[in-house]
């Protein structure tokens, strides 16, 4: 079965659910009204579903290969990516004066999902030099700005990050990588850095690599951290990819999912690069590109969640198997319906908080409102966390639907669940995302979750007459969660860290009630929107209940066991 980009599930979230609408009425973005972002997104789908889904079996089958040096893609890639950068597809959302396309993220947000549903390996390319793109215009100089942005929107060169080291993972302040300066206002990198996504390949000029670097005189930990731009080629009196720099990739990682996705260990052996950003500003500079980065591995999550359930789906539909009544097919099943239903229910939430985020992040973009950059703050995490769980939540359920056929790797449905594996872990994962939640994102005393709380609370009321059940059910979980919240706004950073992930996955799972009844509301609360929300509210939402009991119960009883304990 061929992928099929969900354009029509997307414009209605966009126009009933997350708010779109708000977007195009400021000044900004007045031009992005529905009937252009149908059009973009219609191209969009024809360019995924036609030209890059048929290369998502084959990166899994034929993944990049490492030979004399060189990175060798699978084969396929190079017309779809030409076929993205002539398109104009990496910079729908940059600056026009860097030569994108100025419309709103939430669009940009779109396209990458359906381009992550179609093939995930693929996309993450495109994302990486997105994200380094808006870091750059963030933070680098004018000249830099200059020469590396058009390169990067254009693909004729894209961009990596480099955070990573053997000792320094998710603590990114024990980064040992130097940076000399070379007296002539670039500076010598000296490291070794790991899991480098598309750290190299054959499919552009130049690779633009942000290493995150110490220079000698730096403060410890993260306040010591500078960031660098440090290209493959060194750029030539005129712009062009020049003499070769002293780096190269040594090894590609051999990886449970995202074959195509050359996944390198670059070392860097004095290595020309630019500073960007102030000295020991880096992780500030880095964090620019990682925010934007996040919440598209949510959208990766859904993208791949939804490509996962359209397998799924048709195979139910296709597979007989006894004699139950009807066509015999096992979509007519109990646990199979059960179970499509649990996948889509779950995806129209994710997709519906991911969208939520990206129309906040438009919002505060576009008015300057301290009120939007809270929300768009507040979520982000949310939606890279549960986008990316429902990711792999729902690609394992659909191994579940095909049965044994499931389990045999021709069939292409555990794929889906190798390739989505990987997002609860990078770009931060999961449960740091989760302590980010209940730490930095509680510190304004929960006002940002509050006005949340007081919006779902608000919704429910509206429609207590026409859905009175549902209502209440989505109004009741709203207040529950808002105790919570007081609660664990009185607690200590040791007992906030330790409810984190239950906390973050039942604010989740509130928001996704909201969301469904939202939609339930758009189309008269009848028909298959309303009963999918029913499914929802009634067989998925009460699992916040549980959720909030283990928020209650703190850090008690969790080092109850010694390490020693633990290893026996």
């Amino acid at each position: 079965m061929s992928f099929r980009s969900p354009v029509s599930e997307i414009e209605f979230i966009l126009a009933e659910v997350a708010g779109y609408k708000d977007v195009v009425m400021t000044a900004r973005f007045a031009e992005a009204e529905s009937a252009t972002v149908t059009a973009v997104l219609g191209e969009a789908a024809r360019v995924c579903d036609e030209v890059i889904a048929p290369l998502n079996r084959v990166s899994d089958l034929h993944p990049a290969q490492l030979e004399n040096g060189v990175v060798r893609v699978t084969p396929g890639f190079d017309t779809a990516f030409a076929a993205i950068s002539e398109g104009g597809w990496i910079g729908l959302a940059a600056a026009p004066q860097w030569g994108g396309m100025g419309l709103p993220e939430t669009v940009q947000f779109a396209v990458n999902e359906m381009m992550s549903g179609a093939c995930m390996s693929f996309q993450l390319l495109p994302l990486l030099s997105q994200g380094q793109a808006e870091a750059l215009d963030a933070h680098a100089s004018d000249e830099i700005k200059a020469l590396y942005i058009p390169n990067l929107l254009s693909g004729a060169w894209s961009g990596t990050m480099n955070l990573t080291e053997p000792q320094a993972g998710s603590d990114v302040g024990g980064v040992r990588t130097k940076a000399v300066a070379n007296g002539d206002g670039s500076f010598a990198i000296t490291g070794q850095k790991i899991y480098i996504s598309w750290g190299d390949h054959d499919l552009v000029d130049n690779i633009c690599h942000l290493v995150l670097a110490r220079l000698p005189d730096a403060p410890g930990g993260t306040k010591g951290i500078s960031m660098f731009m440090v290209p493959k080629f060194l750029p030539d009196g005129d712009g062009a990819p020049g003499v070769a720099n002293a780096l190269r990739p040594v090894s590609l990682e051999h990886k449970l999912g995202i074959h195509g996705s050359p996944t390198a260990v670059m070392e860097y052996d004095g290595a020309t690069g630019w500073l960007v950003g102030p000295k020991n500003g880096g992780m500030a500079a880095m964090f620019t590109m990682m925010n934007a980065a996040r919440l598209t591995v949510g959208f990766q999550g859904v993208g791949v969640a939804e490509a996962a359930y359209q397998k799924a789906a048709i195979f139910a539909s296709e597979r007989t198997q006894g004699k139950v009544g009807g066509t015999g097919a096992i979509i007519e099943f109990a646990d199979v319906r059960r179970m499509l239903m649990g996948m889509k229910a779950d995806i129209f939430a994710a997709r519906a908080i991911c969208y939520a985020c990206a129309v906040a992040l438009d919002m505060s973009r576009a008015t300057g409102d301290a009120a939007w950059h809270a929300r768009e703050a507040f979520l982000t995490p949310i939606a890279k966390a549960f986008g990316s769980d429902v990711g792999v939540a729902v690609a394992s359920e659909g191994i579940q639907v095909h049965g044994g056929m499931g389990f045999v790797e021709e069939t292409g449905a555990a794929q889906f669940l190798r390739d989505a594996r990987i997002t609860p872990i990078y770009e931060g994962t999961n449960g740091i995302q989760a302590m980010d939640l209940v730490g930095r994102k509680l510190m304004d005393g929960g006002d940002a979750a509050f006005a949340l709380l007081d919006e779902i609370e608000a919704g429910a009321e509206a429609v207590r007459g026409a859905m009175p059940i549902l209502g209440e059910a989505v109004w009741g979980a709203a207040e529950n969660l808002r105790e919570a919240t007081e609660w664990l706004l009185t607690q200590d950073q040791s007992a906030r860290f330790a409810v984190s992930v239950p906390y973050l996955r039942a604010f989740a799972r509130v928001l996704g009630g909201h969301y469904h009844l939202k939609a339930a509301d758009a189309v008269g609360g009848a028909g298959p929107r309303a009963g999918l929300a029913r499914f929802y509210i009634e067989r998925l939402l009460p699992e916040h209940v549980g959720l909030l009991s283990q928020v209650r119960v703190g850090d008690k009883g969790l080092y109850d066991l010694s390490v020693d304990d633990l290893l026996a």
